[in-house]
């Protein structure tokens, strides 16, 4: 038994011991720690069975969450449950499409960043052979067995699946993605025998940095008026940009399952390249729409930061993904960020937020997920009004 498969045993035991405690009478307990016996069992025995697969063992460890924190009273589970798929979506939506070559796209681009918070873009400068090859490569990264992708030190070990440490159910996400700060792309030592992902990793990351400082200088020479005020890209730090390889499974238990849950993104901006399976949603007037899928371009959203630094004219828009009974889905995110000790300030006289650190952002967001099992993000850093 490897020690991932010992720490996850150990997990399941120390949920199953929080059921003992909170049970109140020996007859429950009794049926507890059976159930403790089985599902430990069982769990060992899914890790055998799917270690020579390329498939994480998502359904075994949502179930696993699902049965040993249901039980809790809701004061003690730290668990919001996230909105659900089965909540009926509006309509599909085309996102307003910009050609970054025409005269007028600085002028589309910032309407589009007010009213959607999502655009997409066309003549971005990234080579359809370019996109391809990140896709091929990509897909044969996926295929790596689960053992290798999980255990291997494959990109920085920078691989993640599911929900690993969350325990709520309600808030599972089913995917596997690589997070991989772009400071360690270069790194020979990350790939193994994957030669050619990492010359198509390094091409693709630096043309997405480029895109990405384009923007934002569209947006940010529309807003600032005193340049200090905004990190500027040269204060984008590779050490906290990052490239997230997403893969979302087929799902057999779609009707219960998000692909990725709700949220918005704690960045600048972010700019993501899809296949065409689809399943993006935003939301939209207090209601979920889906994005409809367009090979030709790459997407592009706006970030806590920006909305932060634009004083809430740019729109930081809650999305997620919903999760495909038969297609496997394919996407990669490009996550542009500033240093962690960027000052984050709109340098208006009338600020509807506080100044603050992206380091001091980041850190909130994570002491939200770990208390509450949501992120609360901007409303944090709100000004109080008199």
């Amino acid at each position: 038994m490897n020690l991932r498969i010992i720490i996850k045993l150990m997990d399941n035991l120390a949920a199953n011991y929080i059921a003992f405690c909170y049970s109140s009478s020996n007859q429950i307990k009794v049926a507890f720690l059976l159930e403790l016996i089985l599902t430990a069992v069982s769990y060992y025995s899914l890790e055998m069975l799917d270690s020579a697969s390329a498939e994480p063992p998502l359904e075994s460890q949502y179930l696993h969450i699902k049965h040993s924190y249901s039980f809790l009273p809701t004061d003690q589970s730290n668990c919001q449950a996230a909105s659900s798929p089965a909540v009926e979506v509006e309509f599909e939506v085309q996102l307003p499409v910009i050609d970054l070559e025409a005269p007028e796209a600085a002028i589309a681009i910032r309407e589009a960043s007010s009213k959607w918070g999502f655009f997409q873009v066309v003549s971005h400068g990234i080579s359809g052979d370019l996109l391809q090859r990140m896709r091929k490569e990509q897909v044969k990264l996926f295929s790596k067995p689960f053992e290798k992708k999980s255990n291997s030190g494959l990109l920085g070990n920078s691989y993640r699946w599911g929900s690993i440490g969350g325990h709520c159910a309600a808030n599972f996400s089913w995917n596997e993605a690589f997070h991989v700060p772009l400071n360690e792309i270069s790194n020979p030592t990350f790939y193994g025998e994957m030669i050619t992902l990492r010359e198509v990793m390094m091409e693709f990351s630096m043309a997405m940095s480029k895109l990405a400082r384009s923007l934002i200088e569209i947006l940010r020479d529309d807003q600032i008026q005193d340049s200090n005020q905004w990190p500027t890209p040269l204060n984008c730090d590779d050490k906290t940009c990052f490239l997230r390889l997403n893969r979302y499974p087929s799902c057999p238990i779609s009707d219960d399952m998000l692909g990725l849950v709700p949220h918005t993104d704690s960045d600048i901006l972010t700019i993501l390249y899809q296949d065409e399976v689809g399943g993006l949603q935003l939301l939209r007037d207090s209601k979920w729409v889906t994005v409809r899928p367009n090979l030709d371009t790459l997407i592009v959203n706006i970030g806590d930061l920006l909305q932060a630094l634009s004083n809430d004219r740019y729109k930081s828009i809650e999305h997620r993904v919903v999760a495909n009974q038969e297609l496997e889905r394919y996407s990669i995110a490009y996550f542009l960020c500033p240093s962690l000790d960027s000052v984050i300030s709109s340098g208006r006289q009338a600020p509807v937020y506080r100044d603050f650190t992206f380091g001091e952002y980041r850190a909130q967001v994570r002491r939200d997920v770990n208390m509450t099992g949501q992120k609360v993000g901007l409303p944090r850093f709100r000004v109080a009004q008199d």
